[in-house]
């Protein structure tokens, strides 16, 4: 089981440092044990039993990791919370999953005695107080040492992240011991994870990105992960170039982000043994950008909250531009008819289907929506649109609601989306479909120009005919100044269908 390596690591390197926060304090293995000890037995005097939900609202700081793992170890649930998140959300969540205990920002206090309050099933609220240096070394003052066995069942519940909840209410997505075992298992063997590996964590940490694949990853194979408490594009840069890093995992918008920093200026980061980049599609430009500034092929892969990591392309051998890899060890992937579900050759596009010891076990209280998510002989539905080639290597073509079919024929937004970025006026764009009487849905670009006077509407469509077919090419093209993005700066489509199509 996946805790019970840490563990081993914690006895057998305890002076090896496991995290540090930059500028803060040191945390070496043995340091750590005692720490999420410490912390376990704090829960388990508030009467946290297994199988309780222990939500926790902070920044990015030891303590989130902590409680992480000290829940984890008492058989409880872990459930974190973007701090983000305005009252009415976090009300639904703490109320949908029938969280125990809050762990929380004193800062927000006055925010959520109100909410919580009122919540039949909550037991109690911690608040942590952030003392000077910004909150890098709260530790918790407790030292009742209680014994506690790890949990041993795979199949028991030890995380609750919530969908993103494009089509309803989210949905709190129980992933199991035996989940996060099977897929960071994998991971190790296709990333080549190594004891001396030094990961750079930049990326939030209530998100299955940060804390499962990142920091996991590092805490699974004894490695070493330095952590930012925010993004910062130039200091990550810097970071990077030290030479004393070797894994960095991002997302399209920051790296983005790093390669406009560079500023033109070539940086040779070749030393990184593996950079990855997910969550959304990585632009062609970028795939090349980065091979020209900074010497490296960033790694593409593809996962989703309900199951962790599914595709990747190889750590060793050749990185496909648009393409999301192979299967992980264990994980088996196909193309079928959504109507359906029978597969479909390769070459034809499909909804994506997954399968493996890694894929969650259901929706918290839902099973109406468990039972819809998978088919009959088990296959879970994931929602997104691609192809397979010859050689198994997969290719994603966008969601299926995001699927836009005019005049009978099916557009998939990202190739449309692809085109409009070798405009040399845009600087970012995206791609819906709106109801239109007489072709079923319009396809209507939305694009931030570049600075200066931005390019006329019909310049664009005309763009587009150029290397789309006719049909796939907008109809409308509407100038905008930014997009609605989640946590990870992926484009919220659905809100922008909301605003746009009514």
């Amino acid at each position: 089981m996946f805790l019970n390596t840490i563990a081993d690591h914690c006895r057998n390197q305890p002076d090896k440092l496991a995290l540090q926060f930059i500028g803060g304090p040191p945390v070496a293995y043995g340091d750590l044990a005692r720490s999420v000890n410490r912390t376990a037995n704090y829960l388990l005097s508030l009467g946290i039993q297994p199988g309780d939900r222990v939500a926790v609202q902070l920044p990015k700081c030891l303590p989130f990791i902590y409680f992480h793992l000290a829940a984890m170890q008492i058989g409880a649930v872990f459930l974190p919370l973007n701090p983000a998140y305005p009252a009415a959300e976090l009300r639904y969540f703490l109320a949908d999953s029938g969280a125990r205990l809050l762990i929380a920002d004193a800062e927000n206090q006055s925010k959520l005695d109100p909410i919580t309050d009122a919540l039949p099933d909550h037991r109690k609220t911690t608040y942590l107080h952030k003392p000077a240096d910004s909150g890098a070394n709260w530790l918790l003052d407790y030292s009742a040492r209680r014994r506690y066995a790890l949990p041993d069942d795979p199949d028991q519940t030890a995380m609750m992240l919530y969908t993103s909840g494009t089509t309803s209410r989210p949905k709190g997505a129980q992933i199991t011991h035996g989940n996060l075992t099977a897929n960071i298992s994998a991971l190790h063997q296709a990333w080549g994870w190594r004891a001396d590996d030094v990961l750079l964590h930049a990326l939030p940490v209530f998100h299955v990105h940060g804390l499962v694949v990142a920091l996991h990853g590092a805490l699974r194979a004894g490695a070493t992960a330095i952590l930012c408490p925010a993004f910062h594009a130039e200091l990550t840069l810097e970071m990077l170039r030290s030479r004393r890093f070797t894994v960095f995992m991002g997302v399209p918008t920051m790296h983005r982000r790093l390669y406009q920093a560079a500023g033109g200026q070539r940086i040779d980061l070749s030393h990184m043994r593996l950079m990855t980049s997910g969550s959304d599609r990585l632009p062609d430009d970028l795939f090349f950008g980065y091979q020209e500034t900074f010497n490296i092929t960033l790694l593409e892969r593809y996962g989703m909250t309900e199951t962790g990591m599914n595709l990747s392309n190889p750590l060793h051998g050749q990185r496909r531009v648009g393409a999301v890899g192979f299967p992980l060890p264990g994980v088996s992937a196909r193309i079928v008819d959504p109507g359906t579900d029978a597969p479909l050759p390769d070459g034809e596009v499909g909804e994506v289907q997954i399968k493996g010891n890694h894929v969650f076990k259901g929706y918290w209280q839902q099973p109406a929506k468990t039972a819809a998510a998978f088919t009959a002989d088990g296959w879970l539905r994931t929602g997104d649109m691609g192809l397979r080639a010859p050689d198994g290597c997969f290719t994603l073509k966008g969601r299926a609601k995001d699927l836009i079919i005019t005049g009978g024929l099916n557009v998939y937004p990202p190739e449309v989306e692809l085109v409009l970025m070798q405009h040399p006026a845009i600087t970012a764009c995206a791609v819906i479909g709106c109801p239109d009487q007489e072709w079923g849905e319009q396809v209507i670009a939305l694009i931030i120009p570049r600075p200066g006077p931005p390019p006329a509407a019909a310049d664009i469509i005309a763009f587009c005919r150029q290397h789309l077919a006719a049909y796939k090419a907008p109809r409308r093209v509407v100038f905008v100044n930014e997009f609605p993005a989640n946590a990870l700066g992926k484009i919220q489509k659905a809100k922008l269908r909301e605003s746009l199509c009514g």
